[in-house]
């Protein structure tokens, strides 16, 4: 390589951001996803056997889905074709499908259309696929971070395979990010290096995003310049965020989100806003605080108070809306509601004694007379024999067993006095009464 070709080099290096840079080119390179493409997994099997249906892969931003799917292209030795969900038209889709068939007919190889975005496609758009998924014309694999069950059309998602894609774990960031610090084609190798405590700060606060810790890492590079040592605090500038509860271990991060969840089990709002308010100002994810709430809402509350999961659900859908600062007003209010519900946690208790029962007997007959009995042959079978229907009941009501013959005396939920289940206590003491009654006579 000549001085020119260097320089030429360097220069394209220097206009190409760090995250396009290191991203891997080799399955081996990739990291995080073991789910999917470990030994034996489901993804690494087929890739093996060369068999590549249509995917969509769903999961956070950062987590690999366009590196994946490159990736594929190149094992699979089939013709890349990236396509933006954003820009991209029916017209262009039908250009790919041509090209395609060519590809395949002239040459036989595969093409692979990787659709960024997927979820920002109106119905033409996707629906414009089908007809070429169908044939073969092309594989395609969508990348979206919405649940596909909600962005991508039903009769295109029963064409692919839906695989969910993680956040990586911070060990995986960190050495994503050690691997940029020393690689001298790609990274930045020779030019600085950093201390082991600013790398694990780097890769706890990029939360789970590969783009986010690289992008920030090449920023410190621009901060400490060549030569330079990148550092915590450097780490800090090239965030713009505080990092009042995160320290090198990440203990503080989990003690504060613990705090914050007995505030409210404890009723306590004060304690729950100040840790709330410190997490949020500490650069928290406040999606993260949200599906804490939502979560609290039906395992600390249930039915004691059922609104309050209607009020943490409806905080979520304020902030996706108004974002911050705004949305931390939604965020407290959904707080000191569930602060001061009143609490239960019997649904939350029923449901781990009826799935640990589920484990322990397997999946047991269910009653013959709660069968539906849609055929004749069913019918003859004794399916929905003497089922007792209970609206043709006073009350609605009739003394009937619902269980498998194994379990008929469990009684998996065992409401409290607290609130709106005490009214349920009430019902369903009744119930059970007339219930055993019934079966004692």
């Amino acid at each position: 390589m000549d001085l020119f070709e260097h320089g030429r080099k360097q220069s394209q290096r220097s206009l190409t951001p760090l995250a396009d840079r290191m991203r891997p080119r080799r399955l081996e390179e990739f990291v995080g996803q073991d789910h999917l493409i470990g030994e034996g997994k489901f993804l690494r099997t087929l890739l093996e056997r060369d068999e590549l249906p249509s995917m969509i892969f769903w999961g956070p931003p950062g987590t690999g889905k366009t590196t994946l799917a490159s990736i594929i292209a190149h094992k699979t030795q089939s013709r890349f074709v990236p396509f933006s969900g954003v820009h991209g038209s029916v017209k262009d889709i039908r250009a790919i499908s041509e090209k395609a068939k060519g590809e395949r007919g002239y040459y036989g190889k595969r093409t692979l259309v990787f659709v960024d975005e997927i979820h920002r496609m109106n119905k033409a758009q996707q629906d414009s696929f089908l007809p070429f998924v169908e044939d073969g014309t092309f594989v395609l694999i969508g990348a979206t971070t919405e649940n596909p069950s909600f962005s991508v059309n039903a009769a295109l998602l029963s064409r692919s395979r839906v695989l969910t894609l993680h956040a990586l774990e911070a060990e995986d960031i960190a050495n994503l990010l050690q691997r940029a610090l020393t690689d001298e084609e790609r990274g930045l190798a020779r030019r600085v290096s950093a201390d082991t405590e600013a790398l694990e700060m780097l890769a706890e606060q990029s939360w789970g995003d590969a783009r986010r810790a690289l992008t920030a890492l090449e920023t410190c590079d621009g901060l400490v310049g060549e030569g330079g040592t990148i550092t915590e605090d450097t780490v800090r500038e090239a965030l713009q965020q505080k990092t009042l509860i995160y320290d090198k271990s990440g203990d503080e991060h989990y003690n504060v989100i613990s705090a914050f969840i007995k505030s409210m089990r404890g009723s306590d709002p004060d304690a729950a806003l100040y840790y709330m308010s410190r997490m949020l100002e500490s650069g928290e994810d406040p999606l993260f605080i949200l599906r804490r709430i939502v979560i609290f809402a039906s395992e600390d509350i249930g039915n004691a108070d059922p609104r309050a999961l209607q009020v943490a659900m409806s905080a979520t859908d304020a902030f996706r809306f108004l974002g911050l600062p705004e949305g931390a007003i939604c965020m407290s209010q959904a707080v000191t509601y569930c602060a001061t519900a009143p609490k239960s946690n019997a649904s939350y208790a029923a449901y781990g004694q009826a799935k640990a029962d589920v484990k322990q007997y397997g999946p047991l007959a269910v009653p013959m007379h709660l069968r539906n009995a849609p055929t004749k042959l069913m019918k003859n079978l004794g399916y929905g024999d003497n089922y007792k229907y209970p609206h043709n009941y006073e009350g609605n009501y009739v003394s009937e067993t619902y269980l498998p013959e194994q379990l008929a005396d469990r009684l998996y939920y065992q409401p409290f006095q607290s609130g709106y289940e005490g009214r349920i206590k009430e019902r369903l003491d009744a119930w059970r009464e007339r219930k055993k009654g019934s079966s004692e006579a």
